[in-house]
């Protein structure tokens, strides 16, 4: 895991904005490699904690427990999610479907909200808000 921290002030208020900031992220790092980054926002939509997490060509962990220690440290109001799947297919898997709601559930116990959760699959990209997910 590596932790970015994000110029301030970054603000992620909508899908097009998260897109472009996730996709530029996303552009520097092997598409071959999944990567799950993890920005907190405060209650004005500006990034104050920006994380990666590196897996492999299967998959990355899904950290639960780190996004909410975060989120209870950084006084998180709203958390965006975007990972890429290497095959390509931007759709979300059962196993994204599931790890999201787990969070969202956890985070709504801290007054956090999961705004969206982005899959990128090339020049693709999901949004769980847009799909009805969230």
């Amino acid at each position: 895991m590596r932790y970015q921290r994000a110029e301030h002030p970054l603000k992620l208020n909508g899908l097009a904005a998260a897109r472009e900031f996730f996709a530029g992220c996303l552009a520097e790092s092997d598409p071959k490699i999944e990567r799950l980054w993890v920005a907190h926002l405060d209650e004005s939509l500006n990034c104050v904690h920006l994380t990666d997490h590196v897996g492999d060509e299967f998959g990355t962990d899904f950290p639960l427990r780190s996004i909410i220690a975060d989120a209870a440290n950084h006084g998180t109001v709203g958390i965006l999610l975007a990972h890429n799947h290497p095959s390509g297919d931007p759709r979300p898997s059962d196993g994204d479907r599931r790890a999201t709601r787990r969070l969202a559930c956890a985070a709504e116990a801290m007054d956090c909200q999961v705004l969206d959760h982005l899959v990128f699959g090339g020049a693709q990209c999901s949004s769980f808000r847009q799909l009805g997910l969230l």
